[in-house]
């Protein structure tokens, strides 16, 4: 499996590079990558967030400002083109929230082309799961939610306080929100459909 580190440009907090084969920054994401010591394979930028100076050893991919997709979604296009199938996405959370929205559903845009996404922060981590099983080790002091980016079929929920089995969960109502572990692993399956997965620390 190939790995794709994207950093994006909202709240910042510390990352490695750690597995990741591919490392993009996204506009203020490079002043991201320059404080936490990461040389990005790629910046992918139009410049309206960052304006400093760019390292001659990073390669620039250059774009309007007035275009349709967003820095973060045009990494994680070029990330999919390079056969990437795991995508973790860093500082693409808080600041404005049109622009976390757009974050999440270039996750989603990710999933839906098969590869996996996991977003972090430290309060807060995402993850998108279609047509599979996920198992998260229990966290204490974190809650565990579910939504639906569009039709979730075949919903399963084991080892959480809140079970369910071959249930369906729509973006229309937010029955998976706040669950909690019951035993020491939770096991979320889904058969069809693109879900997010929120774990919050409380």
């Amino acid at each position: 499996m190939k790995t794709c580190l994207i950093i994006s440009g909202g709240d910042f907090h510390p990352f490695e590079r750690e597995e990741a084969q591919l490392v993009l920054a996204c506009d203020k994401g490079y002043e991201y990558a320059l404080r936490c010591g990461v040389v990005p394979d790629l910046l992918l930028s139009d410049f309206d967030s960052y304006g400093g100076a760019v390292s001659p050893q990073v390669p620039v991919q250059s774009f309007p400002s007035e275009k349709d997709d967003t820095d973060t979604m045009l990494a994680i296009r070029y990330a999919l083109e390079q056969g990437c199938d795991r995508i973790r996405l860093v500082c693409a959370l808080g600041g404005r929230l049109d622009h976390t929205l757009a974050n999440l559903q270039s996750a989603v845009f990710a999933q839906e082309r098969g590869a996996q996404v996991h977003i972090q922060s430290p309060d807060t981590e995402i993850f998108t799961l279609a047509s599979g099983e996920l198992r998260l080790p229990r966290r204490e002091g974190w809650s565990l939610s579910l939504f639906a980016a569009d039709r979730c079929e075949g919903l399963s929920i084991r080892g959480a306080k809140y079970e369910l089995e071959d249930a369906v969960l729509t973006s229309g109502f937010p029955l998976g929100v706040s669950n909690a572990w019951a035993e020491l692993e939770a096991t979320i399956c889904v058969e069809r459909g693109v879900l997010l997965i929120i774990l919050c620390k409380m």
